[in-house]
């Protein structure tokens, strides 16, 4: 067990590394920080923001003398603001997952991970946890801004509902990362790989609406596996342990055909 975890840990290591080390990473960062951004000013003081939505409901509500039912800001804004975050994800993490295993293709060393005494499991648990910190390190800017918007408010906003929002968001990268690594591992070419992640992510997340054209119990079923259901259930602040398994069996089944697939290489060059 301890040889494992120190394989996982080496790579984890290497992954990282590359990324901080990575012109494309940082330009990946600072494309998803001015879309955030933009989506951070546009929701809570945009010309159809919640501030100036609020404000002008007050402001109809003492012209006509009727009181307005109190409107819970710092939740609304943080349930929007998480919504277009998870949207976001659709765009960008196919393209942090398409070089996990195309670029090893590509150069060669693919086989060697493949035949070196690492087992693929570890390798593929080493590179996922890689490309997930990496962007989780992107979200924490955007956390302390999120907490800073809401400091202020009155009543204060529970920590719970900002924590499991935020908990949410990686869990639903983290799906779509171990899926799209799977997909990397397919091919040497990192534009088709992050295709493919974009087409099939896009319909976990709108599986939902096929589902509804589904007879029940089928569409029940279909429904469950919607990415953006059980997502939105968490940043509602929801605390939903069928949306915590949904998302750790994706990321189990990520991982599982992406060691499958590198023994399938391996049994390919014997």
């Amino acid at each position: 067990m301890g040889v494992v975890l120190g394989n996982i840990i080496a790579i984890y290591r290497r992954e990282l590394q590359s990324y901080f080390v990575s012109p494309l990473a940082y330009a990946i960062a600072s494309v998803f920080w001015f879309i955030a951004g933009l989506f951070f000013i546009m929701i809570l003081v945009g010309p159809d923001g919640i501030l100036p939505a609020v404000a002008a409901l007050d402001l109809q509500g003492q012209q006509l003398g009727v009181p307005i039912p109190p409107i819970d800001v710092p939740y609304e804004f943080i349930r929007a603001f998480l919504d277009r975050m998870g949207w976001l994800l659709l765009f960008i993490l196919p393209i942090l997952s398409m070089g996990l295993y195309a670029e090893e293709r590509k150069r060669g060393t693919l086989e060697l991970l493949a035949t070196s005494p690492i087992t693929n499991w570890a390798v593929a648990v080493g590179k996922l946890l890689g490309v997930l910190t990496f962007f989780t390190a992107m979200v924490m800017p955007m956390l302390v801004f999120e907490a800073i918007a809401i400091n202020g408010s009155n009543p204060p906003m529970t920590p719970t509902i900002l924590l499991l929002g935020h908990l949410g968001l990686i869990l639903l990268a983290a799906a779509i990362l171990s899926l799209g690594m799977f997909i990397s591992s397919l091919t040497d070419s990192t534009i088709l790989s992050a295709v493919l992640t974009f087409g099939v992510i896009l319909l976990l997340l709108l599986i939902d609406l096929i589902a509804k054209i589904v007879p029940n119990p089928v569409g029940e079923a279909i429904g469950y596996l919607s990415l953006l259901k059980h997502f939105n259930t968490l940043i509602q602040g929801i605390y939903d342990t069928s949306a915590l398994i949904l998302f750790a069996s994706y990321i189990f089944l990520g991982i599982f055909l992406t060691a499958q697939s590198i023994d399938a290489l391996r049994f390919g060059r014997n």
